[in-house]
């Protein structure tokens, strides 16, 4: 359970904290408009996010079992944080966020880490489709300036409502999105090593505050942003109200272990390192405790940031907490700028976030699996979009593991399976 940090500081010198301010300071760019986009996403205060950042990405990487994992608010979280706050109030979803935290302390002393290995995965990128295509529609009412009015969390009342304000497209709003999404993947395919999104964003943003008056802004619709963090304070607590949202803590325990491990196994492979899984829950509980003190959303490892990290340099867990320095300077130095980024800007580059969290160069491969693995993988998206993600992973889990234990019956598997 010990902290990768401790280790990695035994040989750290100047060279390796070069590499790491250069990775945080990459991680930053990215991270910073992400934030954002990702609060407003799930039906909470865009200073939310940052916060997130800060907390979530300073305590994960300096308390975590991975050497390069960068924590704070993914988009996975977007459909589970919209829900609890519609459900039970900004307050609701402070207090779940407190007891998920609680939860993965928990099942980081209980070495409950090592029961990710008994979801298949078909059923994690089943999941993974599921939320990106929520993520996605989630976006559309920004993307294109659509007058909507508050939209209902769940998938098919929401494509009605969408559909029902399709004649108040402002065209501004809806060409300045599409021009950053084609922005952002232009610059993808150009020059893969250049990470660009939070340049384009902030192009196309400019672009709406000197010449596109109709477009929405961050500050336009929310008001300032904060120049840095809150003063902690508990979040109000009664009896009936743990009852209430504990069926939602559990499921952002769930999901932010099942992340933040599936992560911190992709950032191994990038690597070549272990993690340790135990820390890493300790971790991710510690985030998920301090975060609603300070106002934010739950945290657990962000795949996508992870990776950026280690392609920028980033080896040792100083880079994380670099990460989560930068942020909280840009809030302190540029939170007026920060306030200008329009949203339809940020609509196209969460749009963009989803499409990659599909991995869509995956679809050869997903297509020739055994009929068994598709099946379990088309039902846990399917579920994870018009019913729930808890209920999509634990029927898919159940499923998956039945069907293994049928095929071993039957002689399916060989002895080393």
């Amino acid at each position: 359970m010990k902290p990768k940090l401790l280790t990695t500081l035994e040989t750290y010198d100047r060279h390796q904290f070069q590499h790491d301010a250069i990775a945080g300071f990459t991680v930053a760019l990215v991270a910073l408009p992400l934030s954002i986009a990702i609060a407003i996403a799930s039906g909470a205060p865009p200073a939310t996010g940052l916060i997130t950042a800060v907390i979530g990405g300073f305590l994960v990487s300096a308390l975590g079992g991975s050497r390069v994992q960068i924590g704070g608010p993914t988009g996975a979280f977007i459909v589970v944080v919209y829900g609890v706050i519609a459900n039970h109030g900004f307050d609701g979803l402070l207090l779940a966020t407190l007891l998920a935290g609680v939860m993965l302390v928990i099942g980081g002393l209980l070495r409950a880490g090592r029961l990710i290995r008994l979801i298949p995965g078909s059923v994690v990128e089943g999941f993974t489709i599921g939320i990106a295509l929520v993520i996605a529609l989630s976006q559309i009412k920004d993307l294109a300036g659509l007058q909507t009015g508050t939209l209902p969390a769940e998938f098919l009342p929401k494509i009605e409502g969408l559909w029902a304000a399709r004649a108040t497209v402002d065209w501004p709003a809806l060409l300045l999105g599409v021009a950053t999404i084609a922005g952002i993947a232009l610059v993808r395919r150009l020059a893969p090593q250049f990470r660009g999104r939070a340049v384009i964003v902030i192009l196309t943003s400019a672009v709406a505050v000197l010449a596109l008056p109709t477009v929405e802004t961050v500050e336009s619709r929310y008001g300032a942003l904060p120049d840095g963090l809150p003063w902690p304070v508990l979040p109000h607590a009664t009896l009936d109200m743990v009852l209430e949202v504990l069926p939602s803590a559990f499921t952002i325990a769930l999901l932010a272990g099942i992340e933040s491990l599936l992560s911190a196994l992709v950032a191994d492979r990038l690597i070549q390192g272990a993690h340790r899984t135990s820390a890493e829950l300790l971790a991710q509980g510690a985030a998920n405790i301090t975060s609603p003190l300070f106002g934010g959303l739950p945290v657990t490892g962000a795949i996508a940031r992870t990776a950026t990290n280690v392609d920028a340099g980033g080896r040792t867990p100083v880079a994380g907490m670099m990460h989560a320095a930068f942020i909280l300077l840009a809030m302190v130095l540029l939170a007026p700028l920060a306030g200008k980024l329009a949203l339809p800007a940020l609509a196209g580059l969460l749009i963009l976030t989803a499409w990659s969290m599909s991995e869509p160069g995956r679809w050869r491969h997903r297509l020739s699996m055994p009929r068994v693995d598709l099946f379990l993988l088309v039902l846990t998206a399917v579920l994870t979009v018009l019913v729930d993600l808890t209920l999509a992973i634990g029927i898919g889990t159940a499923l998956g593991l039945a069907t293994r234990a049928w095929m071993r019956s039957r002689g399916r598997f060989s002895a080393g399976d």
